[in-house]
């Protein structure tokens, strides 16, 4: 029987309603519980000012990098599921969220489809997620966007503060 091929991919995690530092660390320990899915490492939690629309809380932000044999719409379908089980409402776009998880990165993959595009689209100009990745991964290319060292050096200019270092 041979082993299922492994991709590294990166999950973008956020919220802002209900406890979200709790939530980001209970989604931590969901994301290594999915099927054929190792949590390898994380960043530490980030506070950063809503987007878009602006009268909520702020959020709490991290990044996280699995290698997974599900392929990208499972791993998908599985984060909008830990999304639910956390009790995630889409009243309206920007909407105040208790999780938000979004497939960042997928090995090397570049996808567009109805219902997933990878790389995420708008990663490459916010903070809330490119200093996340840079802490567990300042080397990586992202696939027509550049190194997130790079991209995460041109939005110096966006508030975001470190909470904790991150966990071994």
């Amino acid at each position: 029987m041979t082993e299922p091929t492994l991709t590294r991919a990166f999950i973008g995690l956020g919220g802002n309603l209900d406890h979200p530092e709790a939530r980001i660390q209970r989604a931590f320990i969901a994301l290594n519980d999915l099927p054929g899915t190792t949590l390898i490492q994380h960043s530490s939690l980030y506070r950063t000012a809503p987007v878009g629309y602006v009268d909520q809380p702020d959020f709490i932000n991290a990044v996280a990098a699995v290698e997974t044999a599900l392929d990208p719409i499972t791993l998908l379908d599985a984060l909008l599921n830990l999304e639910l089980d956390e009790g995630r409402a889409r009243s309206f776009k920007n909407a105040p969220r208790t999780l938000d998880l979004d497939v960042l990165i997928y090995g090397d993959q570049v996808l567009e489809s109805e219902r997933l595009i990878i790389p995420h689209p708008r990663m490459g100009n916010r903070a809330f997620v490119l200093f996340p990745l840079q802490e567990i991964a300042p080397e990586l290319w992202i696939p027509g966007m550049g190194f997130v060292k790079e991209l995460a050096a041109q939005c110096q200019d966006q508030a975001i503060e470190r909470l904790e270092p991150a966990l071994p």
